[in-house]
């Protein structure tokens, strides 16, 4: 974080989100509060060229970033409209960011628990008001500083309870942890009454020496402005980790596979540096 704001990665993200409703068609998703929580209507929106510092720009004119970022909030999406539809009325938002499913949630019945670092929290409540965008009554924020900070009873204090079905959505975030760390939160989530499910995007460990060198060096850019990368995974040991802590049902997909799946040939060609991003899908 920044003077006490959002991630770079965080904004980045919303950034990608509001590029996307009005640079690429067909959308994969709807967001029309991306761009207002940000500070812009949406037909307001600065040229590409012009957005935030070289590296901001740089994530937000790169088409298939911005394509990936749209694909892994589908994907979220979608896996909560189905928990929802099979009864599921708890939805758990780790590491929120500047996400704005909270605030477009159609369900009256859907209690939304966004966690988040507190700075990041603070800074996001201030620009919700600015931008006049409604904190619905579904909605709690879960302020958690993991480095001082247990998830399972800031969560408990929260009023979320282990002892119904929930859905956890954990976006951009497992990058930025060890696999212990992730290894934990996973534990926590494959703790609570079944049924259960998470949604979460990791890395590939590279295979070849070109996918070595990519990572290296995105690894180096992201050290280089306060967001160091720590862990990669094989689908397979990712697997055997969920099915380990109880998680019988996992969907692993490639990122450009879903992109494909969501444009078909409007996704035009797809660069292989997608090809270490993954979306999982795990339930118990």
């Amino acid at each position: 974080m920044e003077n006490g704001g959002p991630s770079r990665t965080a904004l980045i993200t919303a950034y990608a989100r509001a590029y996307h409703q009005v640079e690429d068609r067909p959308k994969i998703f709807d967001d029309p509060l991306a761009a207002r929580l940000l500070g812009y209507a949406q037909d307001e929106l600065p040229s590409l060229g012009t957005v935030g510092t070289e590296r901001l720009s740089g994530a937000v004119t790169d088409r298939p970033r911005r394509l990936f970022f749209a694909t892994r909030t589908r994907f979220a999406e979608d896996a909560v409209t189905a928990a929802v539809a099979a009864g599921v009325r708890q939805v758990v938002v780790l590491g929120a960011g500047l996400d704005t499913f909270a605030y477009r949630n159609p369900r009256p019945d859907l209690h939304v628990f966004e966690v988040d670092h507190p700075a990041t929290q603070a800074w996001k409540r201030e620009r919700l008001a600015v931008a006049g965008i409604d904190t619905p009554d579904t909605l709690t924020f879960v302020p958690v500083d993991f480095e001082s900070q247990a998830l399972a009873p800031e969560l408990d204090a929260a009023g979320f309870s282990r002892t119904l079905p929930a859905t956890f959505v954990w976006l951009g975030v497992v990058y930025y942890l060890t696999p212990e760390a992730a290894h934990s939160t996973l534990a926590y989530i494959a703790g609570q009454v079944q049924p259960v499910e998470v949604v979460f995007d990791y890395l590939r460990a590279a295979t070849t020496d070109a996918e070595r060198a990519h990572q290296r060096l995105r690894a180096e850019r992201l050290a280089g402005v306060g967001e160091p990368v720590f862990s990669y995974f094989t689908p397979d040991g990712i697997a055997a980790r969920l099915r380990s802590l109880g998680f019988t049902g996992v969907e692993d997909h490639p990122a450009a596979d879903l992109v494909a799946g969501y444009l078909g040939e409007c996704a035009g060609e797809l660069p292989p540096a997608l090809g270490s991003l993954r979306m999982l899908r795990a339930s118990r």
